[in-house]
C-alpha cells in the first residue's frame, strides 16, 4: 500500500536549486507530492518555506525517500526524538545507521533539538549526555548511541549567497576562459575579511607550487600574515627544500628551465640534508635551510602537516606515514578554519574538502578543470575555482595582498 509523509523545508529554496532538488528526488524514485503550503518570501532577503504531503509505493520505499529528502534540509512536521541504537561492536554499527552530509545539522534527543557537532560528511552521529557528535566509523566504540534512520534529523543546506564579495559569479561554473585578475582581487577580499573578522587561512599545496615558480610569492603570503595552516605532502617540503638548497624542482633549474648535470639527486640530497638536521624546524633554527615556503613557515609560526603516501622518497622526518594519525592531524589542523585555499593538489584538496563542513569556504586553484569538478561532485560544493597556472595565481594574489 502505498504511504505518505508530510514534510517541511525552509530557505532560499527556489534561487539557491533546493525546491527543484526536493521535487525531482521525489519523482527519481517513482513518488508523489502534493504542496500542502508555500510562502516565498516578500524580499529577496526572506526565506521561503514549503510543506509537501510525499507520497511513496509502500513504507519502505517512502522511508528511503524520506532519509534522501533530509539532505536537501526536508524534515517531517510531526516532531519526533532521533533514533538511536547501540553499536554493536567497535568500528561497526546498525544497518540503517544515519550517514552524514557536511551541512549543519540538528538531531532531536530527549525532546530537545541539539546542533551535531565536528560536523562532516560521511561519518555516523554519536548521542551522548545530552550531546551529538560527528563520529568517523572507525572511532565509534562498542555500546554507544548511533542515530538511525531519517527521523529526528534535520538538516540545514548551506545557501550560496547572491554575491558574496563580488565572488559569486565563480560559483556557476568552472572555466579556463576568465581574467585570472579579476578571480585574484575577489580572492585577495575574500582573504582581508577573513583577517580582519580574527577567521583561520588554511593552505593545501602541492609540489606544482614549486615546479611553477610559486615559492617566493607563496612565501611572501605567509610573511604577510594570510596563512595560518599548510596542508600538503611529502613532495611539497621536498621540492621547496631542494629549490632552495639547490635552485632546481626535480633536476630542473627553474630559472633556466633546463635539467642540470646530475640534477636528479637534488631531491635525494635534500632529503638527506634535512635527515642530518634532525627535522625541518632544525634545518631551519641551525641555518641549513635559509628560504622557501617551509622555512617562512617555520619562521612565522605557521603550522605545518605533512601527509606521506606510498610514493614518497625518504620521507622527511617530519612527514606523517601514518594514515589515520596524518587524517587526524588534518582535521585537528583544519578546526575553526573560515576559508581553505587548495593549490594544485587533487588527492590532498579532496581528502580535506571531505574533512570540511559546507559553512568553510573553499577555493580550488588548478590548470585543471577536472579537480573542481571532482570536488563538487564528492559534496565539496562549496568549492569555486579558478583554472589557471598556480605560480601565476600566487604570483597575482601576493601583489594583490600587498597593496
Amino acid at each position: 500500500m502505498a504511504a505518505s509523509e508530510t514534510v517541511e523545508a525552509q530557505g532560499h529554496l527556489i534561487d539557491s536549486g533546493v525546491l527543484s532538488g526536493i521535487m525531482d528526488k521525489i519523482i527519481e524514485v517513482r513518488g508523489s507530492y502534493e504542496i500542502l503550503n508555500f510562502d516565498i518570501g516578500r524580499t529577496n532577503d526572506d526565506s521561503s518555506r514549503i510543506k509537501i504531503r510525499v507520497t511513496a509505493p509502500d513504507a519502505q520505499a517512502l522511508a528511503d525517500l524520506l532519509q534522501q529528502l533530509t539532505t536537501f534540509g526536508c524534515h517531517a512536521v510531526k516532531e519526533k526524538d532521533a533514533v538511536v541504537k547501540p553499536a554493536e561492536k567497535d568500528r561497526c554499527v546498525p544497518d540503517d545507521f544515519y550517514s552524514t552530509t557536511n551541512h549543519r545539522t540538528h538531531v532531536r534527543v530527549g525532546g530537545t533539538w541539539v546542533e551535531v557537532e565536528r560536523q562532516r560528511m560521511d561519518a555516523v552521529v554519536v548521542v551522548a549526555n545530552g550531546r551529538a557528535q560527528c563520529r568517523k566509523l572507525r572511532d565509534v566504540k562498542g555500546g554507544e548511541s548511533v542515530v538511525c534512520g531519517h527521523r529526528g534529523i534535520r538538516v540545514m543546506p548551506e545557501f550560496r549567497e547572491r554575491d558574496r564579495l563580488g565572488f559569486a559569479f565563480m560559483s556557476n561554473d568552472v572555466s579556463s576562459e576568465r581574467r585570472v585578475e579579476g578571480s585574484v582581487a575577489r580572492i585577495a577580499d575574500m582573504m582581508r575579511e577573513v583577517r580582519k573578522s580574527g577567521g583561520r587561512i588554511a593552505v593545501v599545496a602541492g609540489p606544482v607550487v614549486v615546479h611553477t615558480g610559486g615559492v617566493e610569492h607563496f612565501g611572501e603570503i605567509i610573511r604577510l600574515g594570510f596563512v595560518d595552516v599548510v596542508l600538503a605532502g611529502n613532495a611539497l617540503a621536498v621540492h621547496d627544500v631542494e629549490f632552495a638548497l639547490s635552485g632546481t624542482s626535480l633536476g630542473i633549474d627553474l630559472q633556466a628551465g633546463a635539467p642540470v648535470e646530475q640534477g636528479h639527486r637534488n631531491h635525494m640530497a635534500a632529503i638527506n640534508t634535512v635527515n642530518r638536521a634532525g627535522g625541518i624546524r632544525e634545518a631551519v633554527e641551525t641555518g641549513v635551510l635559509k628560504a622557501g615556503v617551509m622555512y617562512e613557515c617555520v619562521k612565522h609560526g605557521v603550522q605545518f602537516v605533512l601527509a606521506g603516501s606510498i610514493r614518497d622518497d625518504g620521507p622527511l622526518p617530519d612527514t606523517i606515514m601514518d594514515l589515520v594519525d596524518a587524517q587526524e592531524q588534518y582535521a585537528a589542523a583544519l578546526a575553526n578554519v573560515t576559508l581553505v585555499l587548495m593549490l594544485s593538489s587533487m588527492l590532498h584538496s579532496i581528502g580535506v574538502g571531505n574533512m570540511l563542513p559546507s559553512w568553510v569556504r573553499v577555493v580550488c586553484v588548478d590548470i585543471n578543470p577536472a579537480v573542481v569538478t571532482k570536488l563538487s561532485d564528492r559534496g565539496s560544493s562549496q568549492t569555486v575555482g579558478v583554472v589557471t597556472d598556480v605560480g601565476l595565481f600566487l604570483h597575482r594574489l601576493a601583489e594583490a595582498l600587498r597593496g
